[in-house]
């Protein structure tokens, strides 16, 4: 790639944690800049100018396919590090109760989760995988170019590991990099709820070890909050995952506050929504390199009123990232610029730590950050273009789609063609 108007490199020397405070903003921009790469990986980074005068780049130049961004914005591409793809159908029930008035645990009560694990366990694997890549190809669309997938519609052994070959399945079929992450946990099933602790049980002793013997999994999640699983439950399947050999993360602090202390014993990637925090939950994660992973297209979607505390959590030291949450019933959306522009209107964040957000620090909530999330010689060729003049646009033009094209791993994407 060359003539790029506004390289993105967000680079920062190797730095050992993820992004804080002032770092955010740190997007190490090159003007008139040039990208090269070869087999998926990223060679050279700089201008234009030095790249066509580079003797090895001067010799070998009819090898390469130039990708002329005059006028263009290239970052690297977006991690979305918490998405639900494993569904099959929309709940439009609970969408017009909402818009009618129905808070979210009076949806849950008769819809909610639940209300899509009959079309989960009833599909094959086949039609799971497809909707997994349709909703990967929509993802890449908007510049991402590795996304967390997560199970969790199952909520049996057969479905959860079902869902996740589903996931597998469909990776091996996108250019992008997939992590696959077992949320068996999500919510308690039907023919459990007289007896919660069975299905704890179920997910301790046989899904966690099957999805790990299976390598179906990369990480173990659950959702820790009012109405699913306490947090001595959530501790349980946490020392589940850690004896199989499998990395943790939570969604927590949603609906009502649970203390994240103990969680955090664990050293998991990242605690995911975080709407509820106290003074003590922020200095916790302002010392330690679990990242705070914010979904406010949720809020958007649920209509709620307040947003996940971000201006705060960036202010006291805490490593926050961006996901879309991806999902059926509470952010039915693949477009992560849509998830930077309420960020910036809705939790106050500037366009640049939106942008460092929803990458180098999606990275880290993944454990990927030395392949991820920046541009820098040795990392994947995971890169988004941006047809804008200023960076600042991808966040500024609501929902709307001004990417260009991606490169996933080294293959240029663009109008839903791989090349």
């Amino acid at each position: 790639m060359v003539n790029i108007r506004q390289l993105l490199t967000l680079s920062m020397g190797g730095k050992a944690s993820p992004r804080r405070g002032n770092e955010l903003s740190e997007l190490a921009i090159i003007e008139d800049g040039a990208v090269l790469s070869v087999g998926g990986k990223i060679v050279s980074v700089g201008t234009t100018k030095d790249a066509l005068r580079d003797p090895w780049v001067r010799k070998n130049r009819k090898r390469f396919e130039e990708i002329d961004c005059t006028g263009k914005v290239v970052l690297p591409g977006f991690v979305d590090s918490h998405t639900h793809p494993v569904f099959v159908s929309p709940r439009l029930v609970d969408f017009e109760k909402r818009v009618a008035g129905a808070t979210y645990e009076q949806i849950a009560a008769g819809g909610g989760i639940r209300s899509s694990v009959d079309g989960v366990r009833n599909a094959g694997k086949a039609q799971l995988a497809e909707r997994v890549l349709t909703a990967l190809q929509g993802m890449s669309s908007y510049g991402t170019t590795t996304a967390e997938a997560k199970s969790g519609y199952g909520l049996s052994l057969e479905a959860e590991l079902k869902s996740l070959e589903a996931i597998r399945t469909a990776a091996g079929k996108w250019p992008g990099t997939v992590v696959p992450t077992l949320l068996g946990a999500h919510v308690v099933p039907r023919e459990f709820r007289e007896r919660p602790q069975e299905y704890v049980t179920l997910v301790c002793e046989q899904m966690i070890p099957q999805a790990a013997k299976r390598r179906l999994a990369q990480f173990v999640d659950v959702f820790c909050d009012s109405g699913a699983f306490s947090e001595q439950d959530s501790a349980k399947i946490f020392e589940a995952a850690r004896r199989n050999g499998l990395q943790v993360r939570a969604h927590i602090s949603q609906l009502t506050r649970t203390p994240l202390k103990r969680l955090l014993t664990f050293d998991p990637a990242s605690l995911d929504h975080l709407d509820h925090l106290d003074d003590n939950d922020i200095s916790q994660l302002a010392k330690i390199n679990t990242v705070a992973t914010l979904v406010p297209g949720a809020n958007y979607f649920l209509g709620l009123r307040e947003y996940p505390p971000a201006r705060k959590l960036i202010d006291a030291g805490v490593a926050v990232a961006l996901a879309t949450d991806y999902n059926p019933g509470s952010s039915p959306t693949t477009n992560m610029p849509f998830v930077l522009s309420l960020a910036c209107t809705q939790m106050k964040m500037s366009p640049a730590e939106a942008i460092s957000a929803a990458t180098i620090n999606g990275a880290w909530a993944l454990r990927l950050q030395e392949r991820k999330g920046s541009i820098d010689p040795c990392k994947d060729a995971d890169l988004a273009v941006f047809d804008v003049a200023d960076y600042r646009e991808i966040a500024y033009w609501v929902a709307a789609n001004r990417c260009a094209y991606t490169v996933l791993n080294g293959q240029l994407h663009q109008e839903g063609q791989t090349k």
